[in-house]
């Protein structure tokens, strides 16, 4: 095992898992599976208004959250659209199965990465403990696709900002992860695609920060290609044993 590293933290999409279709047409669809749903449980929903009021909104809260860094949930969002929409205290017991049809149609093209099996054995091989912290708008969502992609026994959390309303890279996500572990964040790697969230956020947190670049061409780390600099930068997943005991 490196001498400096003694825990691994991964992001999730785009890292140890990637998005196989058309986003927009993976979307259109799921809205629709969300309104079908709304109206089979005796919502009287316009469909056109629906479906436009809640893709705004989404954009909206999306925009805002990556400002703040803080986590608006989908569930907050479609609870606003529905309050818009003359429906108000619309019960829990509703809202969760609703949004699990929702991203029951994205969960189906979200792969595991070919190398994220063979590496995440060779650190646990190495005595690293693993976990994971995710930027979503739904931790059953993220819940969901790690066991999906039977991810789940290799790590000790999976932590997602929908969970503590807090997002990466907030160094405050960092720190609570931590706390299961009681290691410094000095001896803690954090490997991820996206600059201004992984990366800048485990920087200010005091994390050892690994710039995963396969899926990282996107025009948000362009703009940040400058200003954040990385730790160290792989590749692929593969590399990173070899990485972290070269240290």
């Amino acid at each position: 095992m490196g001498k400096q590293i003694r825990a691994v933290i991964f992001d999730l999409g785009n890292t140890l898992i990637y998005f196989e279709g058309a986003w927009p047409q993976v979307m259109q669809r799921a809205d629709r599976e969300l309104l079908a749903y709304l109206r089979s449980a005796g919502l009287p929903l316009d469909e056109a208004l629906f479906l436009d009021r809640f893709r705004t909104r989404l954009i909206e809260y999306y925009e805002e959250r990556e400002a703040e860094f803080i986590e608006l949930t989908t569930a907050y969002v479609l609870r606003n659209v529905l309050y818009e929409m003359g429906h108000a205290n619309v019960d829990d017991a509703l809202l969760e199965p609703a949004l699990e049809r929702l991203f029951a149609v994205s969960q189906e093209h979200w792969k595991r990465e070919p190398d994220a099996i063979p590496t995440l054995d060779a650190l646990k091989a190495s005595g690293y403990p693993l976990g994971v912290i995710s930027n979503a708008s739904n931790d059953t969502d993220v819940q969901t696709l790690v066991d999906k992609t039977e991810l789940r026994p290799y790590f000790d959390f999976v932590l997602s900002s929908a969970a503590i309303g807090i997002r990466k890279p907030n160094p405050r996500i960092f720190s609570t992860s931590l706390e299961s572990w009681g290691f410094a964040p000095s001896q803690v790697a954090m490997v991820g695609d996206t600059l201004g969230a992984d990366i800048l956020g485990a920087r200010n947190a005091g994390l050892f920060s690994i710039w995963l670049t396969r899926r990282a061409d996107s025009p948000g780390n362009h703009d940040h290609l400058d200003t954040i600099q990385p730790d160290a930068t792989i590749e692929t997943l593969g590399e990173l044993p070899i990485l972290l005991a070269n240290l």
